[in-house]
Protein backbone atom coordinates (compact mmCIF):
# COMPACT_ATOMS: atom_id res chain seq x y z
CA UNK A 1 0.00 0.00 0.00
CA UNK A 2 1.79 3.02 -1.06
CA UNK A 3 2.15 5.78 1.38
CA UNK A 4 0.99 9.45 1.71
CA UNK A 5 3.76 12.22 1.01
CA UNK A 6 3.83 13.89 4.56
CA UNK A 7 5.42 16.84 2.75
CA UNK A 8 2.83 17.18 0.42
CA UNK A 9 0.37 19.68 2.34
CA UNK A 10 3.92 21.49 3.58
CA UNK A 11 4.35 21.50 -0.22
CA UNK A 12 1.07 23.22 -1.32
CA UNK A 13 1.28 25.37 1.26
CA UNK A 14 4.68 27.17 0.46
CA UNK A 15 3.46 27.24 -3.35
CA UNK A 16 0.64 29.43 -2.45
CA UNK A 17 2.39 31.06 0.18
CA UNK A 18 5.56 32.20 -1.85
CA UNK A 19 3.34 32.38 -4.80
CA UNK A 20 0.82 35.34 -3.49
CA UNK A 21 4.26 36.86 -1.99
CA UNK A 22 5.69 37.51 -5.19
CA UNK A 23 2.29 39.25 -6.75
CA UNK A 24 2.61 41.13 -3.67
CA UNK A 25 5.94 42.45 -4.07
CA UNK A 26 5.27 42.98 -7.94
CA UNK A 27 2.39 45.14 -7.34
CA UNK A 28 4.40 47.24 -4.66
CA UNK A 29 7.30 47.82 -6.53
CA UNK A 30 6.83 47.04 -9.96
CA UNK A 31 3.08 46.94 -11.72
CA UNK A 32 0.07 47.11 -10.64
CA UNK A 33 -3.16 46.82 -12.83
CA UNK A 34 -5.91 49.27 -12.71
CA UNK A 35 -8.96 49.31 -15.11
CA UNK A 36 -10.78 52.69 -15.79
CA UNK A 37 -14.72 52.91 -14.52
CA UNK A 38 -15.39 56.62 -15.22
CA UNK A 39 -15.22 58.87 -18.31
CA UNK A 40 -13.29 61.40 -16.41
CA UNK A 41 -10.02 60.89 -18.54
CA UNK A 42 -11.45 61.13 -22.00
CA UNK A 43 -9.86 60.96 -24.24
CA UNK A 44 -6.18 60.10 -22.99
CA UNK A 45 -8.50 57.16 -21.48
CA UNK A 46 -11.54 55.28 -22.06
CA UNK A 47 -13.98 53.47 -19.83
CA UNK A 48 -12.75 50.06 -20.01
CA UNK A 49 -9.69 50.50 -20.25
CA UNK A 50 -6.71 48.34 -18.40
CA UNK A 51 -3.63 49.85 -17.19
CA UNK A 52 -0.39 49.24 -16.09
CA UNK A 53 0.94 52.03 -13.38
CA UNK A 54 5.10 52.63 -12.93
CA UNK A 55 4.95 51.93 -8.75
CA UNK A 56 8.80 53.14 -9.29
CA UNK A 57 8.08 56.28 -10.77
CA UNK A 58 7.77 59.17 -7.35
CA UNK A 59 9.01 56.22 -4.94
CA UNK A 60 7.11 54.60 -2.33
CA UNK A 61 4.55 55.85 0.69
CA UNK A 62 2.50 53.53 2.82
CA UNK A 63 -0.04 53.73 0.37
CA UNK A 64 1.92 51.57 -1.79
CA UNK A 65 1.75 48.41 0.02
CA UNK A 66 -1.06 46.44 1.47
CA UNK A 67 -2.89 48.06 4.17
CA UNK A 68 -1.85 51.09 3.72
CA UNK A 69 -4.72 52.29 5.35
CA UNK A 70 -3.66 50.89 8.46
CA UNK A 71 -0.83 54.20 8.67
CA UNK A 72 2.37 52.09 9.34
CA UNK A 73 4.44 54.56 8.34
CA UNK A 74 4.29 58.54 6.99
CA UNK A 75 6.59 60.14 3.81
CA UNK A 76 7.79 58.39 0.94
CA UNK A 77 11.33 56.72 0.33
CA UNK A 78 13.24 56.60 -3.26
CA UNK A 79 11.09 59.60 -3.76
CA UNK A 80 11.01 62.12 -7.25
CA UNK A 81 8.79 64.84 -7.33
CA UNK A 82 6.25 64.04 -10.13
CA UNK A 83 6.18 66.34 -13.48
CA UNK A 84 3.18 68.72 -13.88
CA UNK A 85 0.96 66.74 -17.53
CA UNK A 86 1.90 63.66 -15.90
CA UNK A 87 -0.94 60.65 -15.69
CA UNK A 88 -1.40 59.51 -11.92
CA UNK A 89 -3.15 57.01 -9.65
CA UNK A 90 -3.39 58.08 -6.34
CA UNK A 91 -6.08 57.16 -3.56
CA UNK A 92 -8.52 59.55 -2.99
CA UNK A 93 -7.33 61.88 0.51
CA UNK A 94 -11.37 61.87 1.14
CA UNK A 95 -12.20 57.79 1.15
CA UNK A 96 -9.20 55.89 1.16
CA UNK A 97 -11.07 52.75 -0.26
CA UNK A 98 -10.56 54.67 -3.59
CA UNK A 99 -7.69 55.12 -6.16
CA UNK A 100 -8.43 57.91 -9.17
CA UNK A 101 -6.45 58.62 -11.69
CA UNK A 102 -6.01 61.98 -13.62
CA UNK A 103 -3.58 64.34 -14.64
CA UNK A 104 -1.66 66.35 -12.36
CA UNK A 105 -1.87 70.25 -13.36
CA UNK A 106 -0.22 72.17 -10.30
CA UNK A 107 2.74 71.44 -8.03
CA UNK A 108 3.41 73.32 -4.50
CA UNK A 109 3.27 77.08 -4.97
CA UNK A 110 1.42 76.87 -8.05
CA UNK A 111 -1.55 79.13 -8.45
CA UNK A 112 -4.61 77.51 -10.39
CA UNK A 113 -7.72 79.24 -11.57
CA UNK A 114 -10.24 77.89 -14.60
CA UNK A 115 -12.03 81.28 -16.05
CA UNK A 116 -14.78 80.56 -18.55
CA UNK A 117 -13.72 77.42 -19.36
CA UNK A 118 -9.82 78.20 -19.75
CA UNK A 119 -7.40 77.02 -17.48
CA UNK A 120 -4.70 79.43 -16.12
CA UNK A 121 -1.52 77.85 -13.99
CA UNK A 122 0.46 80.88 -12.12
CA UNK A 123 -1.61 83.63 -13.47
CA UNK A 124 -0.84 82.50 -17.09
CA UNK A 125 -3.92 81.37 -19.84
CA UNK A 126 -3.06 77.80 -20.73
CA UNK A 127 -2.37 77.31 -24.89
CA UNK A 128 -5.66 75.21 -26.02
CA UNK A 129 -5.72 75.25 -29.71
CA UNK A 130 -6.59 72.64 -33.33
CA UNK A 131 -10.32 72.58 -31.67
CA UNK A 132 -11.92 69.48 -33.67
CA UNK A 133 -15.71 67.55 -33.02
CA UNK A 134 -15.47 65.05 -30.71
CA UNK A 135 -18.29 62.43 -29.80
CA UNK A 136 -19.06 60.20 -26.14
CA UNK A 137 -21.14 57.57 -26.97
CA UNK A 138 -23.21 55.82 -23.94
CA UNK A 139 -25.27 53.11 -25.48
CA UNK A 140 -27.70 50.74 -24.00
CA UNK A 141 -26.63 47.61 -24.48
CA UNK A 142 -30.63 46.59 -25.83
CA UNK A 143 -29.36 48.34 -29.60
CA UNK A 144 -26.12 46.77 -30.14
CA UNK A 145 -27.66 44.17 -32.58
CA UNK A 146 -29.12 46.95 -34.77
CA UNK A 147 -26.82 49.84 -33.89
CA UNK A 148 -27.81 53.93 -33.48
CA UNK A 149 -28.79 55.99 -35.86
CA UNK A 150 -28.93 59.75 -36.61
CA UNK A 151 -28.81 62.10 -39.17
CA UNK A 152 -26.06 61.20 -41.39
CA UNK A 153 -24.40 59.77 -38.01
CA UNK A 154 -24.47 55.60 -37.68
CA UNK A 155 -22.93 53.62 -34.46
CA UNK A 156 -22.15 49.64 -33.92
CA UNK A 157 -20.44 47.66 -32.36
CA UNK A 158 -16.90 49.88 -32.06
CA UNK A 159 -17.19 52.36 -35.39
CA UNK A 160 -19.04 55.63 -35.88
CA UNK A 161 -19.90 56.16 -39.25
CA UNK A 162 -20.42 59.15 -41.13
CA UNK A 163 -22.58 59.05 -44.76
CA UNK A 164 -21.46 55.87 -44.62
CA UNK A 165 -17.77 56.23 -44.03
CA UNK A 166 -15.43 56.17 -40.99
CA UNK A 167 -16.01 59.22 -39.13
CA UNK A 168 -13.33 62.01 -39.29
CA UNK A 169 -13.20 62.98 -35.58
CA UNK A 170 -12.45 60.99 -32.49
CA UNK A 171 -14.77 58.98 -30.40
CA UNK A 172 -15.62 56.71 -27.34
CA UNK A 173 -18.06 54.25 -27.46
CA UNK A 174 -19.51 52.81 -24.09
CA UNK A 175 -22.36 49.90 -23.65
CA UNK A 176 -24.63 50.26 -20.49
CA UNK A 177 -26.77 47.89 -18.98
CA UNK A 178 -30.57 48.94 -20.02
CA UNK A 179 -31.22 49.46 -16.38
CA UNK A 180 -28.33 51.83 -15.70
CA UNK A 181 -29.85 54.11 -18.56
CA UNK A 182 -33.26 54.13 -17.25
CA UNK A 183 -32.61 55.15 -14.04
CA UNK A 184 -31.60 58.71 -14.84
CA UNK A 185 -33.10 60.43 -17.60
CA UNK A 186 -29.50 61.70 -19.95
CA UNK A 187 -27.02 59.69 -18.56
CA UNK A 188 -26.94 57.58 -21.55
CA UNK A 189 -26.86 58.84 -25.47
CA UNK A 190 -24.78 60.63 -27.76
CA UNK A 191 -22.94 63.37 -26.60
CA UNK A 192 -21.14 66.36 -29.05
CA UNK A 193 -17.91 67.49 -27.92
CA UNK A 194 -14.94 69.82 -28.45
CA UNK A 195 -11.49 67.86 -28.74
CA UNK A 196 -8.33 70.73 -27.65
CA UNK A 197 -4.71 70.48 -27.76
CA UNK A 198 -3.61 72.04 -24.70
CA UNK A 199 0.12 73.11 -24.33
CA UNK A 200 0.90 72.94 -20.39
CA UNK A 201 4.15 75.25 -19.50
CA UNK A 202 6.39 73.11 -19.01
CA UNK A 203 5.87 71.89 -22.98
CA UNK A 204 3.75 68.75 -22.29
CA UNK A 205 0.79 68.62 -25.03
CA UNK A 206 -2.39 66.38 -24.64
CA UNK A 207 -5.74 66.30 -25.63
CA UNK A 208 -8.84 67.77 -23.59
CA UNK A 209 -12.27 67.39 -24.33
CA UNK A 210 -14.92 70.45 -23.38
CA UNK A 211 -18.43 69.97 -23.61
CA UNK A 212 -19.13 73.93 -23.03
CA UNK A 213 -17.41 77.34 -21.18
CA UNK A 214 -19.79 77.52 -18.88
CA UNK A 215 -20.18 73.69 -16.89
CA UNK A 216 -19.81 73.83 -13.20
CA UNK A 217 -16.24 73.68 -13.19
CA UNK A 218 -15.71 76.34 -15.48
CA UNK A 219 -15.19 79.02 -13.62
CA UNK A 220 -13.40 78.42 -10.45
CA UNK A 221 -11.65 80.68 -7.35
CA UNK A 222 -8.04 80.57 -7.54
CA UNK A 223 -6.56 77.80 -6.02
CA UNK A 224 -3.17 77.72 -4.29
CA UNK A 225 -1.62 74.62 -4.14
CA UNK A 226 0.13 74.07 -0.55
CA UNK A 227 3.28 72.39 -0.06
CA UNK A 228 3.16 68.52 0.24
CA UNK A 229 0.72 68.90 -1.88
CA UNK A 230 -1.11 68.71 -5.90
CA UNK A 231 -3.73 70.09 -7.78
CA UNK A 232 -5.20 66.82 -10.96
CA UNK A 233 -8.03 67.74 -13.00
CA UNK A 234 -9.00 65.09 -15.50
CA UNK A 235 -9.20 65.38 -19.38
CA UNK A 236 -12.88 65.14 -19.83
CA UNK A 237 -12.88 68.66 -18.30
CA UNK A 238 -16.65 69.01 -17.76
CA UNK A 239 -17.53 65.46 -16.53
CA UNK A 240 -14.30 65.25 -13.64
CA UNK A 241 -14.48 65.32 -10.03
CA UNK A 242 -11.02 66.44 -9.07
CA UNK A 243 -9.20 68.98 -7.11
CA UNK A 244 -11.70 71.73 -8.48
CA UNK A 245 -14.49 69.83 -6.52
CA UNK A 246 -14.76 67.40 -3.27
CA UNK A 247 -11.61 66.03 -3.86
CA UNK A 248 -9.29 69.02 -3.21
CA UNK A 249 -5.52 68.86 -2.76
CA UNK A 250 -4.00 65.39 -2.92
CA UNK A 251 -1.57 65.15 -0.44
CA UNK A 252 2.03 63.64 -1.87
CA UNK A 253 1.61 60.03 0.25
CA UNK A 254 -1.47 59.60 -1.60
CA UNK A 255 0.46 59.15 -4.79
CA UNK A 256 0.88 55.44 -6.17
CA UNK A 257 2.61 55.94 -9.58
CA UNK A 258 2.27 56.70 -13.17
CA UNK A 259 0.19 55.43 -16.06
CA UNK A 260 2.60 53.39 -18.19
CA UNK A 261 0.31 51.57 -21.30
CA UNK A 262 -3.13 50.28 -21.86
CA UNK A 263 -2.67 46.57 -22.05
CA UNK A 264 -5.94 45.72 -22.67
CA UNK A 265 -9.37 47.72 -23.45
CA UNK A 266 -12.95 46.64 -24.68
CA UNK A 267 -16.82 48.52 -24.39
CA UNK A 268 -18.44 46.43 -21.95
CA UNK A 269 -20.30 45.07 -25.60
CA UNK A 270 -21.10 41.79 -24.37
CA UNK A 271 -19.41 39.42 -21.80
CA UNK A 272 -15.84 38.17 -22.53
CA UNK A 273 -16.79 34.53 -23.17
CA UNK A 274 -19.25 35.35 -26.03
CA UNK A 275 -16.18 35.17 -28.43
CA UNK A 276 -17.89 35.78 -31.76
CA UNK A 277 -18.63 39.67 -30.38
CA UNK A 278 -15.06 40.81 -30.36
CA UNK A 279 -14.82 42.52 -33.33
CA UNK A 280 -17.90 44.81 -31.69
CA UNK A 281 -16.28 44.85 -28.40
CA UNK A 282 -12.50 44.72 -28.02
CA UNK A 283 -10.55 47.87 -29.03
CA UNK A 284 -7.51 46.58 -30.85
CA UNK A 285 -5.96 50.02 -31.25
CA UNK A 286 -5.78 50.67 -27.64
CA UNK A 287 -4.09 47.56 -26.64
CA UNK A 288 -0.38 48.58 -25.80
CA UNK A 289 -0.56 52.31 -25.93
CA UNK A 290 1.15 54.17 -24.11
CA UNK A 291 -0.26 57.36 -22.07
CA UNK A 292 1.04 60.51 -22.19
Amino acid sequence: MPLKNPNAVREWFNTIFYGALIAIIFRSFLLEPFNIPSGSMIPTLNVGDHIFVEKWAYGYSRYSFPFGSWHLFDGRFLATEPKVGDVIVFRNPINESQDFVKRLIGRPGDKIQVRDGRLYINGKMVKRENPRRYIVAILPKSIRSVGFYRDNMAIKGNKVWIDNAPAPFNYTIEYKSDYYCKMVAGLCGVFDATEYTETLPNGVKHSIIEMADNAPYDNTVEFRVPDGHYFFMGDNRDNSSDSRAEIGFVPRDNILGRVWFVWYSHNYYAPMIMLWTWGNKMRWDRIGMGIK
